[in-house]
């Protein structure tokens, strides 16, 4: 879906554009692993209708991620040596199981609990030492203007005292925003008590600096849909309704998948049946974003899993809770959408080949 641009150039408008197509990951630390396990799940049905070399930045024309959902968005638009996807969608989990333990341990001694608390009084729980250098050494001196299809990673600026968006479409505009693609994810995913805010410093043609003082983007922009809508939106009014051959109010051309990484179980009464009933409502040490044990994390590989077994659900509005609208199953939705998207690449590149 998106062009594949050479490292030093951004992705351009998709001029044969039929609907703009959009990934959204929300933030919420370990549980990242959730939105992983669907995505491994879409790319590999991509791969069954496209060929084993698909992977999700060829149909998005832009990524949207905050906090943790920034790092997985970076790890799929990233370029590798060969200007393909750094990370294929099957290998974030595994990123996850290895790596979590390390960026929140685990204090397993009698007292930890007192111990953790005497730490969020004094500062952040977690030094973020590890993120920072596991961050840096999987995307190097990767820069935001170089990622294979459009990203949206929004921040907070505790200096500034307002949300800075890492954006694709405006790093044209903005330059000062063409950060290294691993500070900007220390940046979105450094929750306020868990990790420490993060500072950089970046350099414009001109030879201005700027300086930046992050937090994570969830703080004020924790809806990453909305955010990428509304930047692309802001593109299309930018560059004319004539390079995306669409107006930036056509919403029913959005072809949106927003993924989320599990709610907190709301209180209720249940019995031993409902309690068996394993899904993305969270509870106990599931519903953290930090308890990165062995357990815990396959365990969240597990809801993952079942959740893609389940029926799709709406939210009821005047409940809050998800309720079945069809028997469809997730598995089922994503096996529809990936026949969407694979139908709308084709659709593209047929109209680019003859140059309508």
């Amino acid at each position: 879906m998106a062009n594949m641009q050479t490292p030093s150039s951004p992705p351009q408008p998709p001029t044969h554009v039929n609907q703009i197509t959009i990934l959204s990951i929300d933030g919420g630390g370990i549980r990242g692993i959730i939105p992983g396990t669907i995505l491994a799940f879409l790319e590999s049905e991509l791969q069954k209708l496209d060929g084993a070399d698909a992977r999700l930045a060829d149909y998005f024309d832009v990524i949207s991620g905050t906090s943790t959902g920034g790092l997985v968005t970076a790890m799929l638009a990233a370029p590798n040596k060969q200007n393909r996807p750094l990370f294929a969608a099957k290998d974030i989990n595994d990123f996850y199981l290895e790596n979590c333990p390390k960026i929140f341990p685990q204090d397993s001694s009698p007292f930890a609990s007192a111990a953790n608390l005497v730490k969020t009084l004094r500062g952040p729980k977690y030094d973020g030492k590890f993120l920072h250098s596991i961050v840096k050494e999987k995307l190097g001196h990767t820069e935001l203007h170089q990622t294979l299809t459009n990203i949206v990673i929004p921040t907070f600026d505790i200096k500034r005292l307002q949300p800075t968006i890492f954006s694709s479409y405006n790093v044209k505009n903005n330059p000062s925003t063409d950060a290294l693609l691993s500070d900007i994810c220390i940046g979105t995913s450094a929750a306020p008590t868990y990790l420490p805010a993060y500072y950089f410093e970046t350099k414009d043609p001109s030879g201005k600096v700027r300086e930046f003082n992050l937090i994570d983007g969830g703080v004020a922009a924790n809806n990453p849909t909305l955010v990428a809508i509304s930047e692309v939106s802001k593109a299309i009014n930018r560059e004319g309704p004539d390079s995306y051959r669409m107006n930036p109010m056509e919403y029913g051309r959005f072809l949106v998948l927003s993924l989320g990484t599990g709610t907190a179980k709301s209180e209720e009464k249940y019995d031993a049946e409902e309690a068996a009933k394993w899904d993305d409502t969270l509870t106990g040490t599931l519903s953290s974003v930090d308890v990165a044990t062995k357990e815990n994390l396959e365990n969240l590989v597990k809801v993952g899993e079942e959740l893609l077994k389940k029926q799709v659900s709406r939210v009821n509005l005047a409940t809050g809770v998800f309720e079945p609208i069809n028997k469809m199953t997730n598995e089922e939705a994503l096996r529809k959408l990936a026949k969407l998207l694979s139908r709308e690449k084709h659709l593209r590149d047929a109209k680019s080949a003859v140059g309508n």
